[in-house]
């Protein structure tokens, strides 16, 4: 089995639901099951300013869809879910990234792995460290001058998860 670890978000809509149905989604693929779920945190935008707050949370998952595949598998649940992409880093209601896969370092045509701007982001690096607070000396290693961003900058814990079953049926 190979391990995870996804990004989450959605600044549209019902944000929460689209996050519990994305999670939802990912523990219905073939071989996938959700281990580990972060909190959700209320964060600012990034890059493109002009739009809602985001809700992010962190995924831990167990697959034994291979990296491209799992890729193909979170792109193909953000268009059912809804998402149309227009704007670079713009309003979307789900948006779904491959952090880290297993201890592989991969750069393909669609895929590089580990998520290239990660260290930049306190919205990616809290829900992640709050699911596995042991990958800081691993993101250490990988990004020089890690944390590449204020942590406390932007986010805003919005609420905490008992697990994924519970996400799951809405408690």
């Amino acid at each position: 089995m190979n391990t995870a670890y996804l990004s989450a978000g959605s600044n549209m809509g019902d944000r929460e639901d689209y996050l519990r149905e994305a999670a939802a989604r990912l523990n219905g693929l073939p071989g996938t099951e959700l281990d580990r779920l972060s909190s959700i945190y209320e964060t600012d935008p990034v890059g493109y300013e002009d739009q809602a707050a985001f809700l992010n949370m962190v995924f831990k998952i167990r697959t034994s869809l291979g990296a491209e595949e799992l890729l193909d598998a979170c792109l193909g649940i953000e268009a059912e879910i809804g998402r149309v992409r227009t704007v670079r880093w713009g309003p979307r209601v789900c948006d779904l990234d491959i952090l880290l896969f297993n201890d592989e370092n991969m750069e393909t045509e669609k895929l590089t792995v580990p998520h290239p701007r990660m260290h930049e982001r306190a919205f990616v690096l809290v829900p992640l460290l709050e699911v596995d607070p042991e990958l800081a000396d691993r993101l250490k290693r990988r990004f020089p001058g890690f944390p590449g961003v204020d942590l406390e900058d932007g986010i805003r814990l919005y609420q905490s998860i008992e697990g994924p079953a519970a996400f799951l049926e809405g408690k």
